[in-house]
């Protein structure tokens, strides 16, 4: 059987994923949808930009992200690997 990308995304509607983006930038949300091109809407999203200074991270209730801009999609999110890291 042949799993194509656009299915296993599909998988992901309505679970926590995170996204790395071009920039030094990552999102971590619950995905509500996407396209063809991968634009993809997320909500109860964190977002955590990476720059010389630190990290800084906010909070939005919900996105939408240009398909263009995405590197990796991991599945889980920032929450799930914080929780990993305190057991």
């Amino acid at each position: 059987n042949t799993v194509v990308p656009l299915e296993l995304i599909d998988k992901s509607i309505g679970a926590r994923i995170s996204i790395i983006t071009k920039g030094d930038t990552e999102f971590s949300g619950i995905l509500r949808g996407f396209d063809e091109y991968l634009t993809m809407v997320l909500e109860d999203v964190t977002e955590l930009k990476y720059t010389s200074e630190g990290v800084t991270r906010s909070k939005r209730s919900s996105i939408l992200l240009n398909g263009k801009n995405i590197c990796m999609l991991i599945p889980g999110g920032i929450e799930d690997h914080e929780e990993r890291d305190r057991k």
